[in-house]
């Protein structure tokens, strides 16, 4: 296993004069990472507990990650003399990169402060990404299998080829497909946000669409299919429970003549199945 970590602090001098402290922009963390065989496909795992990430894929052997903290710009009031004093800024990532047969798993001390991610990867890369706070998930130019989950931001997938699992919790979900894996499903959700995604007009997918209080807007001829809508039955009375029916509230159909499943579930926002523009 290869193990990669930068110093940990960087130091950022903040000069206190008479009128209002100016804090200069943290340097930023990068390491790039040699791949055990560059030749084949990489996977990349990248979790934050607060803060954002950012993968794009490029005509590149390795991958490099660059790490960028936050600092706050507030300041605490003190009754203490500070005239003529330093101010130091601890801002450092405590990034972690680890390699090993092309999985590329990257970390940060994100707990206490908000760290920015930017990585830059081959092309051929599969990811699983997920963010819970301050930040936003956005990949770009990337073939694979891409997981990606974000708690309180949103989920951008731009130019990506493969197979997709998208879920933001409250924000936005928008991918725009130049390639899928026909055989592969793909599920888009959202609780409190718009779910908006493109793909080739020759999509072949039978789809799986469930909005409770939006829309769903398509300019794909989607063939509604009543009967897979069949009823659910709970019986419990062998339990001394009740017998209960009750109907899935969501639409089936297929696209294209049917092909691998594709859901879309949304609670508050509208869905948007779109043909992608060339």
């Amino acid at each position: 296993m290869r193990f990669v970590s930068p110093s940990i602090l960087c130091l950022v001098l903040v000069v206190l004069t008479a009128g209002p402290a100016r804090a200069q922009e943290p340097v930023a963390d990068r390491v790039p990472v040699p791949l055990s065989d560059p030749g084949r496909p990489v996977t990349l795992k990248v979790h934050l507990i607060e803060g954002g990430i950012t993968v794009k894929g490029s005509d590149t052997k390795e991958v490099i990650v660059e790490a960028r903290p936050r600092v706050s710009r507030r300041r605490e009031r003190s009754s203490e003399k500070t005239e003529g004093m330093t101010r130091l800024v601890i801002a450092g990532t405590g990034l972690s990169v680890t390699e090993e047969h092309n999985v590329v798993d990257v970390s940060a001390m994100s707990h206490s402060r908000a760290v920015d991610l930017v990585i830059s990867v081959p092309v051929k890369t599969s990811v699983k990404l997920g963010c819970v706070n301050s930040g936003d998930i956005t990949v770009e130019n990337v073939s694979g299998e891409l997981e990606v989950n974000n708690v309180n931001g949103s989920v951008t997938l731009t130019g990506v080829s493969g197979s997709a699992v998208a879920h933001a919790l409250n924000g936005n979900v928008t991918a725009v497909f130049r390639e899928v894996t026909p055989a592969k499903a793909m599920s888009f959700s959202s609780m409190n946000g718009k779910i908006d995604v493109s793909f080739p007009a020759g999509l072949k997918a039978n789809v799986v669409v469930k909005s409770d209080n939006g829309d769903v807007l398509s300019d794909f001829d989607i063939r509604l299919d009543q009967s897979a809508r069949k009823p659910i039955v709970e019986d419990g009375r062998d339990k001394g429970g009740k017998y209960r029916v009750r109907i899935d509230k969501a639409v089936y159909g297929t696209i294209n003549g049917g092909g691998a499943e594709i859901k879309f579930q949304n609670f508050n926002g509208n869905i948007y199945i779109r043909k992608a523009t060339k």
